[in-house]
């Protein structure tokens, strides 16, 4: 194990005050062995079914793999060495298993040890793409399926900086974005600048969120040109042909028909408040020799969008090629100026043009809201999505493209998971694009829904949807005590599908199944890959709080515990809050007690072989009351969701009241440091990378719209930093010392730790090295672990039981 050091801060009645350094530590073993256990492979399987794909997965990486060098750029942390991300993750290695025979295959042809990913087929499924990743450069290979043989395709190396990196153009032909210089002739940082970097904004509003990486010099500008620059490639056959000349790609993409292109260029100057997504930008259709054909737009930066979730810039923005259609280009274009406020009868136009671009474009409909998607099917059907945000609203329209009509099908609330009927089922059309399989004579087209909410859980079905009469007709639905979904339609008229299953005794595996005759083939036969599990109990729990607002968690409890025998155990409860606009939304059932339990490094079902009584996913509604917006009362509803919490536990008899640990993640975080200041209800807390101070997100958070300015009273009062010194229950803070989401600044927990600290409260803070918001980093990870047990059992476990 590396003697790599963490910084270790601690306070309070531990330590009067305190700084050091600490060498990695190890959790106990069944919780080292339950974060350690190999991932099962990823699963891709052609739409006939025949060859089965699997990726194998890489455990955690060390920590001395995240120190390696990084760039921070535009929102972007980069490999300087590579072009490419410096915190991808990768595959292990591939096989191929052919579902007749059920025979498998290694592949051979690629390096030992590669770091290998973004692996697609081509558009017959006889060949499969994928990146190689190496130290100094990425390149791409092409799996032969008959031969199981990968062969390395490009000369130049793989441009990876902003995503996007290739695409099939037929079955042997792709298009690649690739570097246009090595990386030694990066621009290298003076050590006398040319002079300061200076920012200033002449009385325009550019409200923004607190994006992190952000371009901060004239030297960083130098460094983002260098790497995003990259030259679109095409390989065909061996030969590689340049297409146009080289720019910074935001995107590239064929139309249907793959005689035009669709680029999207990044200009100067670039932004210092926001991400590289939001640089001005040229959107352009090339031919496929990279000739211009037509400018579509000239977008400027996002800094100017006014604040608000449903509002927009008065441009267009969302273009992308109809996939019913050889080459026809579409967008949006905001009927309100943008300003979701401004009273009209409709907010949004979706406009087409067709190939050859020279005509003016068409209006094919207008939303009442704000337009977000659309799905095609064929001449008289596309499924159209439109919602608002603030008001948590979304609406399902048929549109008739040879009609030129929009009707709506449904209204429904983005957090009504019991009503959606699912999403449709599509099928690659003459093109190779997925388009919506529509049943014409009978009127109908099938909607999966992989979730399924319902008062007994989460229980997938397959329906079809009448778009006539309004209505679904279930076909196949999950039957109760396991969890099985459909992961696609083989075939739209014989009902034959691929399924995975799961239960809590079965590992996720795949099924082939022909649905209306309930026949099915086993594809494949994944094990537990956590025997350290084996025996506890796994159960959904209802309650309802002070208000009346129903309420569900998930209890685990340690193999062999007897209530009548054992006693009451010590609990944590681990959540994350959610905002409704109604109380009957709020109430519904989530998730499934008769899924398999998978352990993420986050997860806080490994103290269930601890001793410990753990509800996961502890529901912590903030709903709407009496026509206020949810966080208008959000402290008192989060007291009465964790008394609620504890109530049961306690009725049930096998929680301790008296021994009750709260935590969480990032909102869970803020969520674990604002129970402990305005309650004594819990022995201890373990918040990890959370925003305690809310005038440091002053243009909103999570789904609040309100700025600090508007809102100045309830941005304080949300912040447990501002009753800091109330905190005296004992809270651990870990925080990784690279966050990257906007919102959780490292300083945040600096500064609360801080605070506790001046108020003699009991705070540990573990900052985590080179770790972001998500933390990856073996070693990392381990001590985490063990610091997580380590206060738990002084300040939970080993606190007085109750009496």
């Amino acid at each position: 194990m590396k003697k790599i050091l963490l910084t270790l801060l601690l306070g309070g009645s531990l330590l009067a005050s305190g700084q050091d350094g600490l060498s990695y530590q190890l959790p106990p073993k069944a919780i080292a062995d339950l974060l350690l256990a190999r991932p099962t492979p990823g699963v891709s399987i052609d739409d006939k079914a025949q060859w089965m794909f699997l990726a194998e997965r890489n455990s955690y990486p060390s920590v001395e793999e995240l120190g390696q060098p990084e760039l921070r750029l535009a929102g972007l942390r980069l490999n300087p060495a590579n072009f490419g991300p410096s915190r991808a993750s990768y595959g292990a290695g591939f096989r191929l298993k052919h579902i007749p025979t059920g025979k498998e295959y290694a592949v051979s042809g690629f390096p030992a040890n590669a770091l290998t990913g973004a692996a697609t087929w081509n558009p017959s499924q006889t060949k499969i793409a994928f990146t190689s990743t190496s130290a100094d450069r990425i390149d791409l290979y092409v799996i032969d399926v008959a031969t199981q043989k990968a062969t390395k395709i490009n000369n130049q190396p793989v441009n990876a900086t902003l995503g996007g990196m290739f695409v099939w153009a037929d079955d042997n032909t792709i298009l690649y974005k690739a570097t246009t210089a090595p990386a030694s002739a990066a621009p290298k940082k003076r050590v006398t600048p040319k002079g300061p970097a200076v920012q200033e904004n002449k009385g325009k509003a550019a409200p923004s969120a607190t994006f992190q990486d952000l371009i901060k010099t004239p030297y960083d500008e130098e460094l983002f040109a260098f790497y995003a620059t990259s030259q679109l490639t095409q390989w065909k056959a061996g030969v590689e042909t340049k297409i146009g000349a080289p720019a910074i790609y935001l995107s590239f993409s064929l139309s249907p028909d793959k005689s035009y292109l669709m680029t999207r260029t990044v200009r100067k100057p670039f932004s210092y408040l926001v991400t590289a997504g939001g640089f001005p930008s040229t959107v352009s259709i090339l031919d496929r020799n990279g000739k211009l054909v037509k400018t579509l737009a000239e977008l400027p930066s996002s800094e100017g969008t006014p604040s608000g979730y449903d509002n927009t810039q008065n441009v267009p923005r969302g273009f992308d090629w109809r996939d019913d259609e050889p080459a026809t280009v579409t967008w949006v274009m905001p009927l309100d100026s943008g300003l979701i406020k401004k009273q009209v009868p409709h907010h949004d136009a979706f406009l087409a043009l067709a190939a050859p671009f020279s005509s003016a474009p068409r209006e094919l409909f207008r939303t009442e809201m704000r337009f977000r998607n659309v799905t095609w099917g064929n001449a008289s059907l596309a499924i159209v999505e439109e919602g608002l945000r603030s008001r948590q609203m979304t609406r399902t329209d048929r549109f008739n493209p040879s009609a030129g009509t929009l009707e709506k099908l449904y209204d429904l609330s983005q957090t009504d998971t019991y009503n959606w009927p699912g999403a449709p089922v599509t099928h690659r059309n003459r093109w190779g694009r997925n388009v919506i399989e529509v049943s014409d004579d009978k009127g109908y087209f099938l909607t999966n829904n992989q979730v399924g909410s319902s008062p007994d859980g989460d229980l997938p079905f397959l329906a079809r949807y009448y778009y006539g009469e309004r209505k679904k007709e279930v076909i196949w639905r999950c039957p109760k005590g396991q969890y099985e979904y459909v992961v696609d339609v083989v075939d739209f008229d014989k009902g034959i599908a691929l399924t995975r299953r799961e239960s809590p005794q079965a590992a996720p595996n795949y099924f082939l199944r022909n649905l209306p005759a309930n026949a099915e083939k086993a594809l494949t036969a994944f094990t537990d890959p956590y025997p350290g599990l084996k025996g506890i109990s796994k159960q959904k729990v209802k309650y309802q709080r002070a208000d009346s607002v129903d309420l569900t968690g998930d209890l685990y409890l340690p193999a062999g515990y007897d209530k009548d025998r054992d006693g009451t155990l010590p609990v944590i409860i681990w959540a994350y809050p959610r905002e409704y606009q109604s109380a009957a939304d709020a109430a519904q059932v989530r998730g499934s007690q008769y899924r398999f339990t998978t352990v993420s490094w986050a997860s806080p079902v490994f103290w269930v072989t601890q001793g410990y009584a753990v509800l996961d996913n502890a529901e912590m509604p903030i709903v709407a009351k009496s026509g206020a917006r949810p966080n208008d009362n959000f402290r008192e509803q989060l007291v009465w969701n964790a008394e609620a919490a504890i109530n049961k536990l306690a009725d049930m008899g096998v929680g301790d009241r008296n021994r009750v640990a709260v935590g969480g993640h990032s909102y869970g975080a803020f969520m674990t440091a604002n129970l402990l200041a305005h309650t004594k209800l819990f022995k201890a807390g373990i918040a990890r990378s959370g925003a305690y101070n809310r005038t440091l997100t002053p243009f909103g958070f999570q789904n609040e719209e309100r700025t600090y300015w508007q809102a100045r009273e309830l941005y304080t009062e949300m912040s447990p930093f501002t009753y800091a010194d109330q905190i005296k229950t004992p809270l651990l803070l870990i925080h990784g010392d690279s966050d990257d989401n906007p919102g959780t600044f490292p300083i945040n927990s600096e500064r609360l730790y801080n605070a506790i600290k001046g108020h003699g409260g009991t705070v540990r803070y573990v900052s985590l090295p080179y770790e972001a918001h998500s933390y990856r980093g073996k070693e990392n990870l381990l001590h985490m672990l063990w610091e997580q047990n380590q206060w738990l059992e002084q300040y939970v476990k080993g606190a007085n039981k109750s009496f």
